[in-house]
């Protein structure tokens, strides 16, 4: 009597996954074969990327499904408990190439396996994103979990099911759908309140296989940073002067000159964020709407918006230190206050800058400034609130 041999079943994806089969095949004579159960037959059904696999068995049940893409990822999954119905926990990606090896057992206990290869088309478009912080890294208690996506994302409630954020503290957070200052969707997870140190913050994303609606995510992220001292900076714009507290105490008090009342130059209130420390970069005044005015080479600037709001060493605006705001939005000091401050503050600390003669609040993508927005608000800037 012979053995029974598995017959191998394809599936193929043209634009979407067609149904494919396998079962067992007994070639043996009719003579020699007693009655047995019908063989299990199981369907890979109709799947197109974005979607999970799906494996059904019938005549018999799914005792093992594995499905594997071509760079070895597996796509783990669930059987229902009849053990009819397997569905992957993750979803196909687009542009990718699967085998599906599943083993059945049918009513006589007889167990077949089979192969089935299948491929998802490549995606029309492709979207990608800019994590902020860095991997790594260690950030002041103000700096947000922030995200970039080059192409629109008009699937946000898709897209944010898939991100993940863990804290070493169980630190509630939310996450918040803003416009980025370069007119790009951007999505920012921030705490209630300002971070607690050490905090440790850890980011999933698994959006292989998610439709942004502008784009399809072809692989995952995967980030996380360390949160540092408690620094805040308070600049009070009125009184001219600049203070670092740390752990509540103060550091320093620096005597500083703000942007010019009455006009374009006046700076920004509100809460921003230390964005960046870039060091002596070249400052051009026609690069912010604001002509000619200036271009010169600045030392130790610390971008505070993307609009160009700066703290830097000012020299040339000596004369009005502790006294007048006359700066062109930024705020300024003298050479050996803005080396000592550079070399204090942290990527992540809040400036938390008051006045009477501003230009307005801070936005929350003109750098990090979700800090202006109420909690209540915040939350609802989430997709799924």
């Amino acid at each position: 009597m012979r053995t029974p041999r598995p017959a191998l079943a394809a599936a193929a994806l043209a634009v979407s996954l067609t149904a494919c089969t396998a079962q067992a095949v007994d070639e043996g004579p009719a003579e020699d074969r007693a009655p047995a159960a019908p063989p299990a037959k199981v369907t890979v059904a109709d799947r197109t990327a974005g979607r999970p696999v799906t494996v059904t068995a019938a005549n018999g049940t799914l005792v093992a499904v594995k499905v594997t893409a071509a760079d070895g990822t597996v796509l783990t999954g669930r059987a229902d408990g009849g053990g009819t119905r397997w569905t992957s926990d993750r979803k196909a990606a687009p542009g990718a190439s699967y085998t599906v090896e599943t083993t059945t057992r049918a009513a006589d206990g007889k167990e077949t396996t089979a192969r089935s290869p299948f491929s998802t088309p490549a995606p029309a478009k492709v979207n990608k994103l800019t994590l902020a912080p860095g991997k790594n890294t260690t950030v002041g208690i103000g700096h947000p979990l922030s995200i970039v996506f080059d192409l629109p994302v008009t699937k946000k409630a898709d897209v944010e099911k898939q991100l993940r954020v863990t804290t070493s503290n169980a630190t509630e957070g939310s996450w918040g759908w803003v416009r980025d200052w370069s007119g790009r969707d951007r999505a920012d997870w921030r705490p209630k309140e300002y971070w607690k140190p050490g905090t440790k913050v850890t980011l999933e994303a698994d959006l292989n296989g998610t439709d942004s609606g502008g784009g399809w995510f072809i692989r995952d992220y995967r980030t996380g940073f360390t949160v540092g001292a408690a620094q805040v900076v308070r600049v009070d714009l009125d009184r001219h002067r600049l203070t670092l507290e740390k752990d509540g105490r103060t550091v320093r008090t620096i005597p500083v000159s703000g942007g010019t009342p009455g006009g374009d130059k006046r700076s920004w209130r509100g809460t921003a964020v230390l964005m960046a420390k870039e060091g002596t970069i070249n400052m051009n005044s026609e690069t912010v709407g604001l002509g000619d005015a200036y271009d010169k080479m600045v030392d130790h600037s610390m971008r505070l918006t993307w609009s160009g709001m700066y703290a830097h060493a000012a020299p040339w605006n000596a004369a009005y230190f502790g006294r007048a705001n006359k700066s062109s939005g930024c705020i300024g000091m003298s050479d050996a206050d803005a080396a000592s401050f550079y070399a204090l503050v942290n990527v992540g600390d809040p400036f938390e800058i008051t006045g009477r003669d501003t230009k307005g609040t801070v936005a929350e993508g003109n750098g990090y400034g979700a800090w202006n927005v109420d909690w209540t608000r915040w939350r609802a800037k989430s997709a799924l609130g």
